[in-house]
């Protein structure tokens, strides 16, 4: 099989993420619940991939790191622990419904939401954010690349527009994290959302948020924390606030030997590699008969992503034919984000994702390249 779906999940993941979780069931008990020593191992890793992860975002501390099994409950967490009925808050067109469906529940309650329009290329104007700015704004959520065009938002830009206006700055880096350099302190950051199992090359069921010093985030949960038993509420300190019950220690294992990779190899090397492949898969592509590519690509610099249709076929029906005649993985539909698929004009058709990896080769990009050329011949 050739793999180009790694931006639903990364497949192939670096050996030390496979070997620390097979060690992680054979020998973690459960962390912060005992002082014996399978207790204690599951603890000390647990720990070490907060610093892991405190140091690839450069985040004040492990403190500032909570778990959670994935992007979409971090950014639950998030959305529904800052913003209360009157607040008014802004996102775009380009979002996951991860971020779409709990403000809708939110708009529901008495939240005000504004939702930025994106143009025909799936992007978004900045000054449009400024524009949208009221006296009960609270927060703008936004994407840091989106999972359909791959585009990218300027997130030092929009951090220096809610630095300036007092405001809230939540990001979904689900397709970035792992992919490029994330400052959340330079750019301004308040809450960033990121899942494991992608570009940080963890196990799925791994994931968290980052929360900025004095920001304080209402649980979503309450229940087990290992500390404070007898008290009636949940702990308030960073991490316990964010999280209760045992976490998925086994997981974190892994996700700690997936960042611990990145953090050697160095983003940026991986990148590199990644963008090339794209690149080199577009410069094919685009120049197929019968085959439109979606996105801004007038810069270098985008999640590792290409989407495209062949002519009006529908995207499950090329996808299928993809698997079935040729090995290779890809994903159709709508992606989760219904409203960017409506600016793109493909509400109906859907689109065929690419998304690659430093594990792919050039001599898949042809292959897949040659597959769609096929298909666009066929009557």
């Amino acid at each position: 099989m050739i793999y180009f779906d790694n931006a639903a999940t990364t497949l192939q993941k670096p050996e030390a993420v496979v070997r620390a979780v097979q060690h992680a069931l054979g020998s973690f008990g459960n962390p912060g619940r005992g002082v014996h020593g399978a207790a204690m191992e599951a603890a000390r890793t647990v720990y070490d991939t907060r610093c892991a992860l405190a140091e690839l975002f450069h985040g004040e501390g492990p403190s500032r790191i909570a778990f959670t099994a994935n992007a979409t409950e971090g950014l639950n967490i998030a959305i529904k622990g800052i913003l209360n009925p009157g607040d008014h808050v802004i996102t775009t067109a380009l979002e996951h419904n991860s971020v779409l469906r709990p403000l809708y529940e939110l708009e529901r309650l008495g939240v005000a939401l504004t939702i930025l329009p994106a143009d025909d290329r799936g992007r978004v104007r900045y000054a449009d954010f400024e524009a949208a700015i009221r006296g009960n704004t609270r927060a703008i959520v936004c994407t840091h690349g989106s999972n359909l065009t791959g585009n990218l938002v300027d997130m030092e830009r929009l951090g220096a527009i809610t630095k300036a206006h007092g405001l809230l700055l939540v990001v979904d880096a689900s397709q970035t994290a792992g992919v490029f350099p994330i400052d959340v302190q330079e750019s301004g950051i308040d809450i960033l959302c990121f899942t494991g199992h992608k570009s940080l090359l963890g196990p799925q069921g791994t994931g968290g948020l980052y929360v900025r010093e004095g920001v304080t985030v209402r649980p979503l949960l309450s229940g087990g924390s290992g500390i404070l038993s007898h008290s009636k509420t949940h702990p308030a300190q960073m991490p316990t606030a964010l999280e209760a019950g045992t976490l998925n220690a086994h997981g974190l294992a892994g996700l700690n030997a997936g960042v611990r990779f990145l953090l050697e190899t160095g983003l940026d090397t991986l990148r590199e590699k990644s963008l090339d492949l794209m690149w080199a898969f577009y410069a094919g592509v685009r120049q197929i008969p019968g085959v439109t590519v979606y996105g801004d690509f007038s810069r270098r610099n985008r999640c590792p992503i290409v989407s495209l249709n062949v002519r009006d076929y529908d995207s499950s029906q090329v996808s299928d034919a993809l698997f079935s005649q040729y090995g290779i993985a890809t994903r159709p539909g709508a992606h989760c984000a219904p409203l960017l698929h409506d600016a793109l004009g493909t509400g109906n058709q859907g689109a065929v994702r690419f998304s690659f990896s430093h594990h792919n080769t050039i001599e898949e990009i042809n292959m897949a390249i040659s597959a769609i050329g096929e298909i666009a011949e066929e009557e």
